[in-house]
């Protein structure tokens, strides 16, 4: 990765995990996230004014059908996950994505890794299944219990089942963001802005009918009421966060970009502890700072 790519991911990073720690301390996170969706949908009306969408491939449209599909299914389970579970435990599985998803983007997406960066990719790894090590709450009981209903109640289900989709979109996400790369675009919004408002939206087709059979009326209401100017904050950034990743996804390979974003578990370590009054331990630091220094291999040798 270059310097430039390395540094918006950090910096997309970071954002993430500020959204992150927004959701968790809603009230309803399921209703939180469903609010977010508003100030997206009336933003995208005249971004899409501003580009020719019968100029863009059938390609683009499977993909994105595809990778909205893998962003409704992420936001429906994270926010099942956050709900039941604490941030500093659900946080570190949802962004287990590096372990995983290189094992397809080399075959699929043809990319390469260097062994450095391979080692940057496990430390990292490594590092965020240490952070969800002796949490003491209830969603670690329900995992040492083996037992499905158990690991629904306390979010870890959510919580995996989030990361399946964290990999399913990060390779469809690449491959939107590099057919889109290819095409004329004659739009002043830059590409990126544009790609993240249509797989938002593609992915609200699936969430928001999820998410209102899932909630109950006067809860949707009373987060309306007091969490909106939250909400609309939360979604403001998600745009410039999100945006960042796949302007990154443009030209840098998918494992390091997805890798190096896990440094938000560090991020939300800390805010977990400020903010939120979770008292991690010390295994989770350990963990934390092992992300870090998996961050730092990555950009020395990716």
């Amino acid at each position: 990765m270059s310097p430039f790519e390395l540094a918006i991911v950090l910096v997309s990073a970071l954002i993430h995990a500020v959204w992150s720690v927004s959701i968790k301390g809603s009230r309803a996170p399921l209703a939180f996230n469903l609010i977010q969706a508003i100030p997206i949908a009336v933003l995208f009306v005249p971004l899409a004014a501003s580009v020719e969408l019968r100029a863009l491939s059938a390609s683009f449209w499977w993909l994105l059908a595809a990778t909205g599909v893998a962003h409704g299914l992420y936001l429906y389970w994270l926010s099942l996950a956050l709900e039941r579970a604490d941030l500093s435990i659900a946080y570190p599985i949802v962004r287990s994505t590096p372990a995983f998803l290189p094992l397809l983007a080399v075959p699929l997406l043809g990319e390469s890794i260097t062994l450095g960066g391979g080692v940057g990719i496990a430390t990292v790894v490594a590092g965020m299944w240490v952070v969800q090590l002796r949490g003491g709450s209830r969603a670690e009981a329900s995992t040492r219990a083996h037992d499905l209903r158990a690991l629904t109640r306390g979010g870890m289900l959510y919580a995996y089942l989030t990361l399946a989709t964290t990999v399913a979109y990060g390779l469809t996400d690449k491959a939107l963001m590099s057919e889109l790369a290819t095409g004329p675009w004659t739009s002043p919004v830059p590409r990126a802005v544009f790609c993240f408002f249509a797989l938002w939206l593609a992915g609200a087709v699936l969430f928001v009918p999820l998410a209102l059979r899932k909630l109950e009326r006067g809860v949707l209401v009373s987060v309306l009421r007091h969490e909106w100017r939250r909400a609309t904050t939360a979604s403001l950034i998600s745009v410039a966060g999100y945006g960042l990743i796949l302007k990154a996804l443009e030209t840098a390979p998918t494992s390091y970009v997805v890798a190096v974003r896990q440094s938000s578990v560090l991020f939300v370590m800390a805010m977990s502890v400020v903010l939120l009054r979770e008292r991690p331990g010390w295994l989770r630091a350990l963990g934390a700072g092992a992300t870090v220094l998996g961050v730092v291999l990555i950009a020395r040798s990716g």
